[in-house]
């Protein structure tokens, strides 16, 4: 039983955010969101999409700004001023696109060729709007346009700020080519936006799940480096034969198979970290005849909260050690810690209370979650930080596999997760200061 989504609040901040709701509408949420599919913004290179992001907030009345990184990167951000007796609260999304769009970098790894999904280029089907990255993070992005903008157009009187932020590199990668910079992804569109002074109270970020979210899993890559024997097949019968690449494919289907037992024993709260061999490179395209001296793989093995990156790469060394026979050797060299944040932080019971007076029943709890978002960076640097979003789409005209589950998105989704962000929102940067004291933030 679905309800209207105001129970729970008083007569007057009820009246202000169905004012702002009047302001979400389809047909203006499907103009943000193809707006923003239309203009490329691969991981590093966000800075176009900033600056539309800001000029459209510039519109709607709020004050707003682009902050580049470098030349080709830039965060936007947009403020509404509240009196200053209240908290700030930031919403947040990123905006930058998993894979490119271009062929010259996403084949053949996404597959044999680019389906129109997975180009910068929005598609409307009634419902759902498709296009590289309009469900994520685009669609949650315009969302957070969308709040911005309606309670600017509302008029509410506002005891705190109320920040709409977009950060690039948002993406778990890490320079492409060509970048001036290597930490391009990773969350560093958040980390300089709190670094240059962008901060508050507290922080909704907009990611996929429709659900409240307080933790969340980090992440800790190793490279691993597999050694062997450079000879030539011409000699394999005559010299000592021992092949990095075959012994990086032992390696490779040992860590598979403990990635499943590591995911069992380190599921916790709604998270279930795993583990995945992401790539492998070593020898010569061009030369088939020899083999390489050495082969190295990437891993990705995701950490719940309460696991440090010193732990689990002590974990992951131990495990490499029973593999001694491979001559087999790690560096860990990307570590995020996973965070969480207290339940009874006003900002859990704030946005739990707006998914509830929505569902019309208790919050739901979705468990066994992998993915990282830039929620880890807010809630590090200390800002009480919850993750709400839009379900994955299920019912198309097309089959929805990953890359489909991150390029389509429905419009009646976008307006759910709109409205609960304006009411989240305006349900916190009306109130004061004091009434939120004791808050376990």
């Amino acid at each position: 039983m679905s309800g209207d989504g105001l129970a729970g609040l008083d007569t007057q901040r009820a009246t202000w955010i169905q004012e702002a709701w009047r302001h979400v509408t389809g047909d203006r949420l499907r103009d943000l969101i193809t707006g923003l599919v239309d203009i490329p913004s691969p991981t590093g290179d966000e800075r176009p999409l900033a600056a539309h992001i800001a000029d459209t907030l510039k519109a709607a009345g709020c004050r707003a700004a682009v902050q580049p990184l470098d030349d080709r990167q830039a965060n936007a951000w947009a403020r509404l001023d509240g009196d200053g007796t209240g908290p700030d609260l930031m919403l947040y999304a990123p905006i930058d696109t998993l894979t490119v769009g271009e062929e010259s970098e996403d084949l053949p790894w996404i597959g044999q060729e680019l389906r129109d999904d997975m180009r910068p280029r929005a598609t409307v089907y009634d419902d759902l709007v498709t296009g590289l990255g309009a469900s994520n993070p685009k669609g949650h992005a315009a969302c957070v346009m969308m709040a911005a903008e309606a309670i600017s157009l509302a008029g509410i009187p506002l005891t705190g700020d109320l920040v709409a932020a977009f950060g690039a590199g948002g993406m778990p990668t890490n320079a492409r080519p060509g970048s001036p910079r290597l930490n391009t992804g990773q969350g560093a569109g958040c980390s300089f936006l709190l670094e240059q002074g962008v901060w508050t109270d507290y922080a909704v970020i907009a990611k996929p799940g429709w659900t409240v979210s307080w933790d969340e899993v980090g992440l800790v890559w190793f490279e691993i480096t597999v050694r062997g024997t450079h000879t030539y097949v011409g000699s394999r019968h005559r010299l000592p034969y021992d092949n990095a690449v075959a012994r990086a494919g032992e390696v490779a289907r040992h860590l598979e198979e403990w990635f499943v037992e590591y995911a069992d024993r380190h599921t916790d709260g709604t998270v279930a970290p795993q583990g995945i061999v992401s790539s492998v490179q070593g020898g010569w395209p061009r030369m088939a005849a020899v083999t390489p001296a050495a082969c190295t793989l990437m891993v990705d093995l995701r950490i719940g909260p309460d696991t440090s990156p010193m732990q689990a790469k002590r974990e992951f060394l131990a495990v490499l050690d029973k593999l001694s026979a491979y001559d087999v050797s790690a560096e860990m060299v990307l570590a995020i810690p996973g965070t969480r944040t207290d339940q009874d932080s006003w900002i859990f019971r704030s946005a739990t209370a707006a998914w509830e007076a929505f569902e019309g029943r208790p919050h739901e709890v979705i468990p066994g979650n992998s993915g990282a978002t830039d929620a880890n960076i807010l809630r590090g640097r200390g800002i009480p930080t919850v993750r709400v979003g839009m379900p994955k789409v299920t019912e198309a005209p097309f089959d929805i596999d990953f890359a489909r589950g991150m390029n389509t998105v429905s419009v009646r989704a976008m307006e759910k997760l709109a409205r609960h962000l304006i009411r989240t929102a305006v349900d916190t940067v009306t109130r004061s200061r004091t009434e939120l004291e004791g808050d376990p933030a």
